[in-house]
């Protein structure tokens, strides 16, 4: 663990193009890296905050659950060792409860042997009790495992899953995979759903990996490509965003364009997190982070990358409760090329 340091000046942000026209120039400055808050973590993958302010951190690979106080301090809070790290998959979204001054919960999605699922824990003090099983069955996949959690404004749990490497499920209405679920504390299908006896909240998506909401409410998603395009999407309830038939803009009637789109190589959207008017989008492959402008009426338009090589593999970005943002490496994951610090959380002035 380090304390903050101070980093290198960034170079002048540039604007990539995509096929989504965008109208004017960037709203404010660039973003500044404030320092370095933790280093030599394993695959920081899950980041939620605990109301005191502190965050609760999973890694992938080691299945390790810390604690990361506003100051760096790190303590580790215990492990599910029932995850099983592989390619993609291993201990992935963590999602504090929104009664948790009440409740003490934690939710995790993990990969197990079998299936992927949500568990919930207790945490107690700083020990993290057994957990139980919320959500099983979700199919498992050495690659396109989703994994991100997060509950909404309505107080229900999302799930992102992904296809597994095989498509056909992400359209198979009774198939877990290749979704955004919507489901209640207890994993039942929250009220409200499409269809009242499924968590299915919207189909068609390859691997979603972000999700964030704006303050309208409106909830938005970002999703890997396979070779042409990777996706910001608005999430409609029951849509259908298209996947395996459709990747990036169809334009047609039956499934939902997506907002905005990237070239693979510019992207592999990993992380998403909402503050202050923007989405602001981490990304794998492109080693970026990418800043989006969202209008009141829910157009997102003007994305700008940030940091473009400058820490690796961006996997994670989380609003703090004090508005800044931290943002994890992935440096670590058999993909990268992790510098003796890596992995890391580094924390980012909007």
């Amino acid at each position: 663990m380090t304390q903050p340091t101070d980093l290198p000046s960034q170079p002048t942000p540039s604007a990539s193009e995509t096929p989504e026209p965008t109208t004017g120039s960037d709203e404010g400055g660039p973003p500044k890296a404030v320092g370095t808050l933790v280093d030599l973590l394993e695959v920081p993958w899950g980041v939620d905050f605990l109301p005191d302010g502190a965050a609760v951190v999973t890694e992938r690979i080691s299945g390790r659950v810390l604690q990361v106080a506003a100051d760096g301090t790190l303590t580790r809070l215990g492990g599910i060792s029932a995850a099983v790290p592989e390619g993609e998959a291993g201990l992935l979204g963590v999602a504090v409860s929104p009664d948790f001054d009440s409740d003490r919960t934690l939710f995790f999605y993990l990969t197990t042997g079998t299936d992927n699922r949500v568990v919930s824990a207790p945490l107690d003090g700083t020990t993290l009790g057994e957990p139980t099983v919320v959500l099983d069955g979700i199919p498992r996949g050495f690659i396109h495992d989703g994994g991100r959690i997060a509950f909404g404004p309505d107080g229900h749990l999302y799930v992102t899953t992904g296809e597994t490497g095989d498509p056909a499920l992400a359209q198979d209405p009774d198939s877990l995979a290749g979704k955004i679920l919507r489901i209640t504390a207890d994993g039942e299908p929250a009220p409200g759903n499409p269809d009242a006896a499924s968590p299915v909240w919207s189909l068609g998506h390859r691997n979603v990996q972000g999700l964030a909401w704006d303050d309208e409410g409106r909830l938005w998603a970002s999703e890997f490509g396979d070779s042409d395009f990777d996706e910001l999407n608005l999430i409609e309830k029951g849509a259908n965003y298209g996947w395996p038939q459709v990747e990036g803009v169809g334009g047609g009637s039956e499934f939902v364009d997506p907002q905005l789109v990237w070239p693979v190589e510019e992207a592999s959207p990993s992380g998403l997190a909402y503050a202050d008017g923007h989405l602001w989008m981490a990304g794998l492959r492109g080693q970026r982070l990418w800043r989006i402008k969202v209008s009141g009426a829910g157009r997102a338009s003007q994305p700008t990358a940030y940091f473009t090589e400058d820490y690796g593999r961006l996997r994670t970005v989380v609003t703090t409760p004090d508005g800044q943002l931290w943002l994890t490496t992935s440096n670590r994951d058999g993909r990268g090329e992790p510098t003796p610090a890596d992995d890391r959380i580094i924390v980012v002035r909007p």
